[in-house]
């Protein structure tokens, strides 16, 4: 099973960027999304973003991670 996670761009230099995502940063491939920003959250799957997210949307879907995982 795959799963998309939702990313703070750290770093962007087209068509790379640096996310963050629970202290851990990755390189990722921002090809499918336009004018990507530092600060800006993206929803990454299998290292490409895929959508930009507003910060609420990206902080709900982080606070519902954090609760799945303290359940596990």
């Amino acid at each position: 099973m795959c799963l998309a996670l939702p990313m703070k761009i750290i770093k962007a230099d087209p068509p790379h960027a640096t996310g963050e995502a629970g202290g851990l940063t990755q390189d990722i491939r921002i090809d499918f999304v336009n004018d990507v920003k530092p600060g800006e959250y993206v929803v990454v799957h299998a290292g490409f973003a895929i959508q930009k997210m507003s910060d609420e949307e990206a902080l709900e879907n982080i606070r519902f991670l954090k609760e799945i995982e303290n359940e596990l």
